[in-house]
């Protein structure tokens, strides 16, 4: 197959949904010759921050002179950047190659009478096909949904797993309690295998101290109390916070640490990622600096537009818009802060909303392009019950034209929710920005002319 082919295939396998459980992808596996167990892999689960730690962990790695393969998902700007080595997109060709390759293994699973693989077991077989050929020192390997019925499962000695901040997410398959989906998340914890964990809230934090136990696993945890202290209180002196290497703390051991990725909620993933680096991984403190300052991860507190006004961000539970909302009051302060907001239907979007709209001076809702999506007018309606300048919109073009408009010079534009809608968004504003560089170039010479 070709690589358009390739996309097509995958395409097809999506439309048949999802099914959790680990039976198919070790079948599928086993086709391919079980090149996963050959991977020095470092999992990586929980319900927010998974993204913003692997960049972390995937900058400070390569700086240290390691070939580093990333898995991650969803994609929100490129189909590829699921697949990543050394800081790079997979080619369409290794992916066509792999595809290829996975398509004639399923077609002989299937000619046995077994099932076909999912769209997330296949696009994580790619990713062990292609870590393996790659030679990668080190996999960083991010679950799906939860950790025990997740298809990256199947590894058996993880080099270590890292645990992120747990929260309410996904209770349809994950359980309706804290307990419950904690204990989802341990599910990749593994005999002897060191466990580096953020500290959770009580509920959470019980379940993990238990599932080490019981696997033996050394439990490493990393507590950044006190460099949230550091944080705030630089804040609270009025110091500028505008620029992310002005959000920093100490480390014992490995010095100060400026995180490249802006937003107050990084304090906790980078600490998570330090830790793991010098406790777990034993890096030089040296590389663990440089190398949580150059970590760069798009959609997660992301300006966008040049003067750095228009931010888009990923928070889609209220575990993450409580962090996103610290964040605003941190960056933003005595700002007019305008809102772009699109949701799937399927999360917590009330909460989600109790917890914003109180720092927003307007609103604009949108439907983003997902089957699983809320219409912007049902969300708008909702907002309306916590504040009284709400706008639905009839496309995303739409919010983003309004929202520069109506927001002043010194103002700030946020668009969060779900990940699908904010390619679109940056595209627009990007759309936006050269129209104006464009109109002002062709100004500039018919001034010119005239003079």
């Amino acid at each position: 197959m070709n690589y358009k082919e390739a996309r097509t295939f995958a395409v097809g396998v999506g439309k048949t949904g999802m099914v959790m459980g680990l039976e198919s992808i070790e079948n599928l596996m086993r086709e391919l010759s079980n090149v996963q167990e050959e991977l020095s892999v470092i999992h990586i689960a929980g319900t927010n921050g998974k993204g913003s730690v692997g960049a972390f962990l995937e900058s400070a790695l390569l700086l240290s002179g390691k070939t580093v393969g990333r898995y991650t998902s969803p994609a929100v700007f490129e189909p590829l950047e699921v697949w990543r080595v050394n800081g790079q997109n997979i080619s369409e060709e290794d992916y066509a190659e792999g595809m290829t390759e996975i398509r004639q293994a399923c077609a002989r699973m299937t000619a046995r009478g077994l099932p076909h693989p999912t769209i997330f077991e296949v696009e994580t077989a790619l990713a062990f096909l292609l870590f393996y050929r790659k030679k990668c020192d080190y996999v960083l390997l991010e679950t799906g949904m939860g950790g025990s019925a997740d298809a990256t499962n199947l590894i058996r000695k993880p080099v270590c797993a890292v645990i992120t901040s747990i929260g309410m997410d996904h209770m349809k398959f994950l359980g309706d309690s804290i307990e419950k989906i904690a204990a989802e998340k341990a599910g990749i914890i593994k005999p002897g295998c060191p466990v580096v964990t953020i500290r959770q809230p009580k509920e959470a934090m019980e379940v993990l101290v238990r599932a080490a136990k019981r696997q033996h696993a050394p439990l490493m945890i990393a507590d950044p109390s006190e460099a949230y202290a550091q944080v705030y209180e630089k804040a609270q002196n009025g110091e500028n916070t505008s620029s992310p290497s002005e959000i920093g703390y100490d480390y014992p051991g490995v010095g100060r640490i400026a995180p490249g990725l802006r937003g107050l909620y990084q304090t906790e993933n980078s600490y998570l990622a330090v830790t793991v680096l010098r406790e777990a991984l034993h890096l030089p403190p040296e590389h663990i600096r440089e190398g949580i300052g150059l970590a760069r991860w798009p959609g997660r507190f992301e300006s966008v537009s040049r003067d750095g006004r228009f931010v888009i961000d990923g928070a889609h539970n209220e575990d993450a818009a409580r962090k996103l909302y610290d964040s605003l009051r941190i960056y933003f302060t005595n700002r007019e802060i305008t809102y772009i907001i699109g949701v799937l239907a399927d999360k917590e979007h009330e909460k989600m909303l109790e917890i914003m709209l109180p720092l927003a001076a307007r609103v604009y809702t949108v439907t983003p392009p997902n089957a699983r999506a809320l219409p912007g007018e049902a969300l708008a309606e909702e907002a309306s019950r916590f504040h009284g300048d709400v706008t639905a919109c009839g496309s995303i073009e739409e919010a983003v034209e309004q929202a520069g408009l109506h927001t002043p010079a010194d103002g700030v534009i946020l668009a969060f929710g779900s990940l699908s809608y904010l390619a679109e968004v940056k595209a627009l504003v990007r759309d936006l920005e050269e129209g104006r560089a464009g109109e002002a170039v062709r100004t500039g010479e018919e001034d010119s002319l005239d003079g």
